[in-house]
């Protein structure tokens, strides 16, 4: 999802000598692989979007997987970066990295000041080794890798699958199968009650492209919408895209998460980026999008 909002905006600001690798042509948890690849293409810019991903389940259920493979991408890839040359690498981390009970909203020093929530550890602990894997070789190597952690991410290519997604793409897609069916309820994990934030792709893709083109220092910036909202009213909010009638019921048995993730994302906002598509905008072009890759 991520990567392919890249290339779109890379190539609507005109930029053409872009390389891509599918996960069919290049194993990023082959050291050997990745270190070719680099050898042979040269990049000079690098976009590093690459992770093993999922909702509360996956991130629980494959706990080794998800700290073991994206330890392998984020160090494969930086290393490799490093050894070759590159003139800039941009590090893609996630809002998960914070302290479950850190203060709202989510200012970047908050990092490493308190315990994780304990469902997605593993690649939250991934991620925090990512930015301090970009800050090690500017330190050591005086590299210009940077890092950006975006806050929750949805829209076009996104992951539907009914256990391993996250929460957004899992409403649209449990929404829009009731609908089809013509079931009376549908059941939400939860109580509805935690707060997310909630960013389109494309809009990450332009603050990405945006730190590229304006951004050079150590510390990592936060990407967020700057607005958050109820389990509960995004459920209500993609029950009315989706045109679904029946009822919500909440499952209080099943894990609410962390309570609040909002980021403060004053700093980027600072420098002269702020996102452009609304939550209700962004819902209905990724159900556009669901329904015309025909993920049903």
């Amino acid at each position: 999802m991520v990567g392919s909002a890249i290339v779109r905006v890379l190539q609507r600001n005109g930029f053409t000598n872009i390389i891509t690798q599918k996960r069919s042509e290049l194993d990023l948890l082959n050291q050997q692989a990745v270190a070719g690849f680099f050898e042979r293409e040269k990049p000079e810019y690098v976009f590093l979007a690459a992770a093993k991903v999922g909702g509360i389940l996956a991130n629980n259920t494959y706990r080794a997987d998800f700290l073991y493979e994206n330890l392998l991408i984020e160090t494969n890839i930086i290393h490799s970066a490093y050894k070759s040359g590159v003139k800039k690498l941009l590090f893609l981390g996630s809002s998960c990295i914070y302290p479950k009970m850190a203060p709202q909203p989510l200012k970047e020093e908050y990092l490493l000041s308190g315990f994780l929530e304990k469902t997605n550890e593993p690649y939250a602990i991934a991620k925090i080794a990512g930015i301090k894997l970009c800050e090690a070789y500017r330190d050591q190597y005086g590299c210009n890798f940077i890092s950006a952690m975006p806050t929750n991410m949805y829209g076009p290519n996104d992951n539907y699958h009914p256990e391993n997604s996250h929460v957004l793409p899992a409403l649209i897609r449990k929404f829009h199968e009731a609908k089809e069916q013509n079931l009376t309820t549908v059941t939400v994990w939860g109580d509805g009650s935690p707060l997310r934030e909630f960013l389109y792709a494309d809009d990450l893709a332009n603050a990405l492209l945006f730190l590229m083109k304006n951004y050079n220092e150590k510390p990592f910036l936060n990407v967020g919408y700057g607005e958050d909202i109820s389990i509960g009213d995004l459920a209500l909010l993609i029950k009315e895209i989706v045109g679904f009638e029946g009822e919500i019921v909440f499952d209080t048995g099943k894990p609410n998460g962390t309570p609040r993730k909002l980021l403060d994302s004053s700093r980027l906002f600072s420098l002269g980026w702020k996102p452009v598509v609304s939550l209700r905008e962004g819902i209905a072009l990724a159900y556009r999008d669901f329904l015309s890759n025909n993920n049903t």
